[in-house]
């Protein structure tokens, strides 16, 4: 590496994911460079830059570290079996040493010491499960493009899928033979040729399965649905544990319709009609258990999602941790399932953005219902839509996420946050604008939200997410 190279590297705006720099002027621990060597080959290979400051504006303080390059790359090597190369750079502000890391072979990460280390910042921390297991699925085919079942003829096909289900949610009548069918669904990824026959994939058995248990890959991913008596697991209501082991398109109105039938409702009768107030909007429900069956991790055996009924609250589970943090669920939207969501996302399954968390928060918002709530267990996530409760009921987490979400949601749709926003939220009377002020103030205390001009007087204050 030349001067100008070096330079050029100084210039990078941050560390990106091929480079790290430490400042090193004395010394840097051999065992630490491993582990950074480690971490920069999961990410893909990049380069450990001695004599550096950490933090930018860059600049070279040079280092003393590793006076003996090569048997400092011996020592990686030993340790690793990795080749990494170096570089002593005579800069004129002192010396620069770089260690080149290679990136790990494909589907295989690099572990030092049963660690399999990766950078989060200035630190090096464990990749989480779902990391690992991309890398080791790197190469094969994508889970809803594998054969869920092969060797069956145009009537296995049919018999096993709802092919009626496929042309009732597209709005197109259903083609004169069973040819043509076939045909639609091979273009669609749902079924291959295989030889002289015909392969269903996961992605058209997980879609359209009549019967998710005729196809061993997907036989355990249909939705589970429990109603609970009371407020805790301990009983569950006249045994209503319901397993869905229809297809996710094919059934998706029918578990919609059952989850929202068994979910608390009142009934009034004024001027000889009668009318239903349900304690929970219907578009909430089928967005979070929606959004469940899109980010779900497809990979993991022996689970799927899981709906759960309370007297107080509706929590939906899903196999796998987000990709994205969990404070951008409103704004952002990312899948580790593309291909299965864009085929939900045709089907109208799921929201045309992918995510339609600000659907959710909408109509929370409309039905006064606390904020919703994100559990992340070891391997699952679980979303939690509770009954609704007055304000003064709330805790005070549960009323700084209120307006965090209510910013996030304003923020989305390019409205401002105020004080006036939050009393609709809220329904707070004008005359106790007090109470708006001081539910902002714990949020801005909280740093989940802030002003965007600190100096604006009290009635033009607007605030935004913390992370805008």
């Amino acid at each position: 590496m030349t001067v100008a190279d070096l330079n050029t590297l100084l210039a990078a705006r941050s560390e990106n994911e091929h480079v790290e720099f430490k400042e090193a002027k004395n010394r840097f621990d051999f065992e630490k460079l491993v582990a950074y060597c480690v971490a920069l080959a999961n990410e893909g290979g990049g380069k450990m830059v001695l004599g550096v400051t950490d933090a930018p504006p860059r600049r070279v303080v040079g280092t003393q570290a590793f006076d003996v390059p090569e048997r400092t790359v011996e020592g990686i090597h030993e340790r690793l079996h990795m080749k990494v190369t170096w570089s002593d750079v005579a800069h004129p502000d002192g010396r620069v040493l770089v260690f080149t890391v290679p990136s790990r072979p494909v589907g295989h990460p690099v572990h030092y010491e049963g660690r399999y280390w990766m950078r989060a910042g200035a630190d090096l921390v464990p990749m989480s499960p779902d990391q690992l297991k991309a890398i080791v699925l790197e190469g094969q085919p994508e889970f809803s493009a594998q054969v869920a079942r092969d060797g069956l003829g145009e009537e296995e096909v049919a018999s096993l899928l709802d092919v009626q289900s496929y042309y009732d949610l597209r709005t197109r009548p259903l083609p004169s033979t069973r040819a043509e069918i076939i045909e639609t669904f091979v273009t669609k990824g749902f079924v291959q040729r295989s030889g002289g026959a015909w392969a269903i994939t996961n992605l058209g058995a997980l879609l359209f399965a009549k019967r998710l248990a005729d196809f061993e890959t997907v036989a355990r991913k249909g939705v589970r649905v429990i109603s609970y008596d009371g407020l805790s697991k301990l009983k569950v209501k006249d045994g209503k544990d319901v397993p869905f082991d229809t297809g996710y398109a094919a059934g998706f109105s029918a578990l919609v319709d059952y989850i929202h039938a068994e979910l608390p409702a009142s009934e009034e009768i004024a001027a000889a009609l009668r009318t239903t107030t349900h304690a929970y909007p219907k578009k909430a429900i089928r967005e979070i258990v929606g959004n469940a069956i899109v980010h779900q991790d497809l990979t993991e055996r022996g689970t799927g999602v899981v709906v759960e009924l309370f007297d107080d609250r509706v929590e939906v589970t899903n196999p796998g941790l987000p990709i994205l943090p969990v404070d951008r669920f409103i704004d952002e939207n990312q899948s580790r399932n593309e291909r299965f969501a864009d085929a939900l996302r045709q089907l109208r399954i799921c929201d045309e953005r992918g995510h339609g968390m600000d659907d959710v928060v909408t109509h929370i918002e409309l039905h006064q219902l606390p904020p919703y709530q994100c559990r992340l267990g070891s391997r699952h996530t679980t979303v939690v839509l509770s009954r609704y409760r007055p304000l003064k009921n709330l805790t005070p987490e549960e009323r700084i996420h209120a307006v965090y979400q209510h910013c996030c949601l304003r923020f989305v749709t390019n409205q401002a946050t105020n004080n006036e926003s939050l009393r609709g939220r809220f329904k707070i009377e004008k005359q106790n604008a007090a109470i708006a002020s001081r539910l902002v103030a714990e949020a801005v205390k909280a740093e989940k939200i802030r002003a965007v001009d600190v100096n604006a007087a009290n009635k033009l204050m607007r605030y935004v997410p913390y992370w805008a």
